[in-house]
């Protein structure tokens, strides 16, 4: 049976991480994701897992990656200085198709900019920090519970997708502390790697199924594994021929992007007759909600969508969300309009404004309630 405990956000996503099966965890320390490798430097070596500092954010990239091609289940944590110096790396690991989590804790900048403040500035970074025509999952919690839960879920969908996934937090829901139910392994959904089933012989480490994923061998099995960052054949071997750039860069995108409804998740409050609706995420979303129910109060006829997905954008489940009253959107972020960017790439058809703030403060609800007032008028 799981315990309900009392944590700080950090530490919720490695109790997520271990529950889903995470046993490696290579990392750097850097403000406000400090917690997150205490945490597993304290639960992971007692259940024969591993915990290794290293020397910056590049080498512990790498060092997830060796691991989880070594057959386990491998995480670290940054924040935004730290997962620039990651992005080489990560982009090798999504050509490489490297099951791991990356979790980042996002802080002020640019550069070394507010580091001990809050933002939510890496909005753009997780999406497009690595080069080339790639995609990737993004996965946002707005409370410690979801810490736990959207970690799990960060786990299972790198098993299920082959691929690298995010989890984009904040430095106040990385520092805040709530009661979570810590649930036991065997009461939740837990998603391992396909292993490949044909002989030896036959195997080819990219080699799709039906569904676009190929099976994954780890390192030291029967089953010869060549892992190949350079555009390459199913054998792993390099292959640039324009036939193969084309059809391998294709299935990698359409491996996530074909899958959003599976992928994509949102929470919702009153958009059932919303004729206005925030549309926000991590920490901000909770002020998102709080303002809607105060416009509501005040007669305006306001919802709000917390993303849960942020990336690939979840697209249908939002349109679903937003029915048929919806004419203006209002997107809550703590940055200088990065989400509102794809807001509006998306939803030609609707008015789209914007409430941002990059203090190194909060936005608070009073301030998307004024937002709101103002372009309700």
């Amino acid at each position: 049976m799981g315990k309900v405990k009392f944590l700080q956000g950090n530490h919720a996503c490695v109790e997520g991480a271990v529950a889903a099966g995470a046993r490696f965890y290579a990392g750097y320390p850097i403000t406000p994701s400090s917690e997150v490798a205490q945490a597993a430097s304290d639960k992971l070596p007692p259940l024969g897992g591993y915990y290794v500092q290293m020397e910056d954010e590049i080498a512990s990239m790498a060092a997830i990656v060796g691991s989880s091609l070594s057959g386990l289940k491998s995480f670290t944590a940054t924040s935004g200085p730290g997962l620039s110096l990651m992005q080489e790396n990560l982009g090798m690991a999504i050509m490489g198709e490297v099951p791991c989590v990356i979790i980042d804790v996002a802080r002020g900048g640019p550069s070394t900019g507010l580091a001990t403040k809050q933002a939510q500035g890496d909005v753009m970074q997780t999406r497009w920090g690595t080069h080339g025509d790639h995609t990737i999952i993004v996965v946002t919690p707005a409370s410690v519970q979801e810490c736990f839960d959207l970690t799990v879920r960060a786990f299972n969908l790198s098993e299920k997708y082959r691929t690298p996934v995010i989890v984009l937090t904040d430095k106040t829901i990385g520092h805040l502390r709530e009661k979570v139910d810590v649930r036991d392994p065997s009461e939740i959904e837990i998603i391992d790697r396909k292993r490949p089933t044909c002989p030896p012989g036959d195997y080819k480490p990219y080699r799709a199924d039906a569904d676009g994923i190929p099976p994954l061998a780890a390192y030291g099995d029967k089953h010869l594994l060549r892992i190949n960052s350079s555009m390459h054949g199913e054998e792993g071997f390099i292959n640039q021929s324009p036939q193969n750039a084309t059809a391998l860069s294709k299935r990698l995108y359409d491996k996530i992007e074909n899958n959003v409804a599976d992928i994509g998740r949102i929470k919702t409050f009153q958009t059932e007759d919303a004729e206005i609706v925030i549309i926000s995420f991590g920490i901000s979303a909770r002020s998102a909600f709080r303002s809607a129910a105060l416009a509501r109060q005040a007669g305006i006829k306001a919802g709000a969508i917390q993303l849960q997905t942020l990336w690939p954008f979840p697209r249908p489940q939002v349109q679903e969300a937003l029915g048929n009253s919806c004419r203006r959107l209002l997107v809550a972020e703590m940055n200088m309009g990065q989400l509102a960017l794809e807001v509006e790439r998306v939803f030609t058809d609707m008015e789209v404004y914007r409430v941002n703030k990059w203090s190194g403060e909060d936005l608070l609800p009073r301030e998307i309630l004024d937002r709101l007032k103002e372009v309700s008028e």
